[in-house]
């Protein structure tokens, strides 16, 4: 590397929905040396498209705000919001805006891939029963709404692969990423293609597709033009990247049985595992880790928007509203929040709004303070319920990670209603910790797992137990009651 280890630096690069974040750790022991971010434009469901360009000039924008730091980067690595389509021309032109996770206008196009195949070939074949979140249905939307750009089509990307095409000029991927699209098996450890040939029979989808790189495996070095626009070292090494949960589980260190919920503007349940699940129901997704192992999934649209839209309605901040909240009893005195605000994912219902229940002439704004936290909890935990059913092992650690887990009145909410402990662990920027535990492995020809142990991340964390006033099941079932009013 032509450096002393202790000097050298590796940056884990987070492109999520809201904004680029660049953290700079140090490569010998991992200790966190400076960050910085920059926002994207925002976007509003059913339409959630970015423009990839607006990606490029806030990783622009984050690196510069690092100031000389950046001399000392000897590698980094791109984890990106999963599933974003980005539909590239014959000179790697953007043909239409990249549709993100959350554009639920690709909804007819998945319960027609569903119904093309089966829910249980999907589930077997590629570990998932693809939603309107999957690159998949953005593809077939594309082809149905803009014929004349599937037509110029030559290349399809994620956008962490978009960017480390930008970065290093090659069109690659990971096994991470590549499992959120709907044509990459993590069952099979490779591309299927029978899934876009329901898209497009008439297309040889195999040249459109990146290379899958493995987990250690070195994407490139920084292009010349990319390291002088960045003001990065040439010769800098570029990992194979992953997505964002996949990151974030090595960045929070995550052994078999441990499960992460993340509480960011969206929501997601996840768990390693060391074999691969399929679930017919479409509830998990049977993704691949970033590691080598599995990471199956759920992920919910709404999360911290609804504390955020409850806060609005109510005139105060996101504290205050916690302040609130801890003024009502567990069970909001039977006031519920089912939180699908923006359609939801998991339970597929796309075109779901929110609904109240248990309003009464006497409510209070701490009833509906606490209703907002506990609706985005048991939103949540029952993704964990079905991480079990799907055979996922839920025996380790329950951690409760992203902005919404500094909330203290999400963390009890989340003890009361599981039951269970709940680690918040003290990881800054969880994802952008993962990309950069990447690099490090792939600059030093070493293993994920060896950097993570180096690192030791998970020693330091913050326990919340239950409290024994809550019945949780209680609320759980009043919960459950008014969710299945809207099916």
């Amino acid at each position: 590397m032509g450096k002393n280890a202790a000097m050298s630096l590796v940056a884990g690069i987070d492109t999520s929905t809201q904004s680029t974040t660049v953290v700079l750790r140090r490569l010998d022991d991992g200790a966190p040396v400076a960050s910085a971010s920059a926002r994207h434009p925002a976007t509003t469901p059913p339409r959630s498209e970015q423009d990839p360009v607006a990606w490029w000039t806030a990783l622009h924008e984050a690196v510069v705000a690092l100031g000389a730091h950046t001399g000392d980067i000897v590698a980094l690595a791109v984890a990106g919001q999963q599933h974003g389509m980005v539909a590239l021309g014959a000179a790697d032109e953007v043909l239409h805006p990249a549709k993100l996770w959350n554009d639920t206008e690709s909804a007819p196009d998945a319960d027609e891939l569903v119904a093309a195949l089966g829910a249980q070939v999907w589930a077997d074949t590629w570990g998932s029963v693809p939603v309107a979140a999957f690159t998949i249905t953005k593809l077939a939307w594309l082809k149905r709404t803009r014929p004349d750009a599937f037509a110029r089509l030559e290349r399809v990307a994620l956008p962490h692969d978009w960017l480390t095409l930008q970065l290093t000029g090659h069109h690659v991927t990971d096994r991470g990423d590549a499992s959120g699209t709907g044509w990459w098996s993590p069952i099979a450890e490779g591309y299927d293609t029978r899934s876009l040939a329901v898209v497009d029979s008439d297309r040889e989808w195999e040249t459109s597709l990146p290379r899958v790189l493995g987990p250690a495996e070195a994407a490139g070095t920084l292009t010349a033009a990319a390291a002088a626009e960045l003001g990065l070292p040439a010769g800098c090494v570029v990992g194979p990247g992953t997505g964002d949960n996949m990151a974030a589980a090595l960045g929070l260190g995550l052994r078999s049985g441990d499960v992460a919920i993340s509480l960011g503007t969206s929501g997601t349940v996840y768990g390693v595992s060391a074999t691969p699940t399929a679930d017919p129901t479409g509830a998990v997704a049977g993704f691949a880790s970033a590691d080598g192992q599995f990471l199956p999934l759920v992920c919910t649209l709404n999360a911290t928007k609804v504390t955020d839209a409850m806060a609005r309605l109510l005139d105060v901040d996101l504290a205050a509203l916690g302040e609130l909240a801890a003024h009502a009893p567990a069970g909001a005195e039977g006031v519920v929040l089912i939180p699908y605000l923006d359609g939801e994912r998991t339970p597929n219902r796309p075109d779901a709004t929110g609904l109240l229940t248990g309003f009464r002439s006497d409510v209070t704004r701490e009833q509906l303070a606490r209703a907002s936290f506990e609706g985005v909890s048991c939103g949540l935990l029952d993704g964990l319920d079905a991480l079990g059913a799907a055979g996922a092992s839920l025996d380790g650690n329950l951690l409760l990670i992203g902005g919404g887990a500094q909330s203290p009145s999400y963390r009890q909410a989340f003890a009361d209603l599981s039951g269970r402990p709940i680690t918040v662990p003290d990881v800054e920027e969880a994802v952008a910790t993962g990309a950069a535990v990447q690099a490090a492995a792939v600059v030093e020809g070493s293993t994920i797992g060896a950097v993570i142990d180096r690192w030791n991340l998970d020693s330091a964390a913050t326990v919340v137990h239950p409290s024994p006033a809550a019945d949780a099941d209680a609320i759980r079932a009043a919960y459950a009651a008014a969710r299945d009013l809207g099916t």
